[in-house]
């Protein structure tokens, strides 16, 4: 049986500091590394690992097919781009990526629309999802963790090896 990668990293580390908030956990990494700490010897670990979905609003139809148009243009304008390359002419090189803008907006928001008509009012709101952990662990190999816990405690800042 073998152990999964992230698994080997725990058992090889030592928990030198715990925060609530990302942030101060980067912040010690990043002060280790003023110190000249190996940082590539240390990991953050997030625990309790909560899965946030934030409601933006309601999904209408026009919401809909503005986003399917936005998606769409761009999709367009790739394609008109490609296209582009192999127009001759200088003023005709433009109308091919405009045409290509265009009715990739017109086809995105068709496609926007038909698709939150087909959905039968499932899901009818915009929301950004993310992964939240409880806490933050600053953990670091076992063999350098003494060292990291003197720099982080104001010890003396020699470099380290």
């Amino acid at each position: 049986m073998t152990t999964a990668p992230l698994n080997r990293t725990l058992l090889r580390t030592e928990s030198i500091a715990t925060f609530t908030d990302y942030a101060d956990a980067q912040r010690v990494v990043d002060r280790l590394s003023d110190l000249q700490f190996p940082v590539e010897h240390a990991v953050i670990v997030g625990a309790d690992l909560r899965m946030v979905e934030q409601v933006l609003g309601r999904l209408t139809a026009l919401r809909a097919a503005l986003g399917g148009a936005a998606s769409g243009a761009w999709f367009g304008l790739l394609i008109g781009l490609f296209f582009a390359i192999f127009t001759p002419g200088r003023l005709s090189w433009l109308a091919v990526i405009l045409a290509g803008l265009v009715w990739g907006a017109v086809a995105g928001a068709l496609f926007g629309a038909a698709s939150h008509a087909l959905s039968g009012g499932h899901r009818d709101f915009v929301s950004r999802s993310s992964f939240v952990a409880a806490s933050y662990e600053v953990r670091v190999d076992a063999q350098y963790a003494p060292e990291a816990r003197r720099l982080l405690e104001g010890g003396d800042t020699a470099a380290v090896g």
